[in-house]
């Protein structure tokens, strides 16, 4: 998309011409498409929305989870951009979208993005996290961990927070780390992980002496 499109995406978004200025997101997210979170949450600030498009946002892929056909129309690189962008129109109606989601939907389909969709949506959801406070943090381990365990993981992870934020934390089991931690918490990533001490030992073992 040409950069000069970007200037006029909140207008576009908007019902209201009142400002052509772009609220400045509460956290920078790079690339492509992070400038079309940026343009969305601008939008949906000015018109003082933004808890109702995030929850449209995730009651959108709730819907896209659950109805596989209507997945399967969207990830379609083979469909004509205007069907798309007629069949969002619809979709909005349906759903009683706002107009702001509506008409970023539509933007996406008729720029053929909307397959990355769930990209723009998680830097929407992470600036949304930041406007509350929230510093979002995913907690990797072996297994599952036990209550005790992750109150102690919370609490450790507590201390990093400054006055007015609040922790959200998730979990995720990925058995190939062996054991440890893998923590990502804001723009930190923390591999406390067994696998990446292996790796470490491994590459020691074969250099020369």
């Amino acid at each position: 998309m040409a950069a000069t499109k970007f200037g006029v995406l909140a207008r576009n978004f908007s019902t209201s011409s009142s400002s052509q200025q772009l609220v400045k997101a509460p956290i920078q997210v790079f690339g492509l498409y992070g400038r079309y979170a940026s343009a969305l949450y601008s939008a949906a600030s000015k018109e003082k929305s933004l808890d109702k498009v995030e929850k449209e946002l995730r009651d959108f892929q709730a819907t896209i989870a659950k109805d596989t056909r209507l997945g399967e129309f969207i990830a379609n690189p083979t469909l004509k951009r205007s069907l798309k962008k007629d069949a969002l129109v619809s979709v909005a109606k349906k759903l009683n979208m706002s107009p702001v989601t509506g008409n970023f939907l539509q933007l996406l389909a008729e720029n053929g993005r909307l397959g990355k969709l769930d990209v723009v949506t998680g830097h929407f959801l992470s600036m949304m996290a930041a406007f509350r406070g929230e510093v979002v943090c995913e907690v990797t381990s072996a297994k599952t961990l036990d209550a005790a365990t992750l109150k102690e993981i919370t609490a450790a992870l507590s201390g990093f927070m400054q006055k007015g934020q609040s922790l959200k934390i998730s979990t995720k089991v990925d058995p190939s780390i062996v054991g440890g931690l893998v923590v990502v918490i804001g723009d930190r990533y923390i591999d406390m992980s067994l696998s990446s001490k292996i790796d470490r030992y491994s590459a020691l073992l074969k250099q020369p002496v």
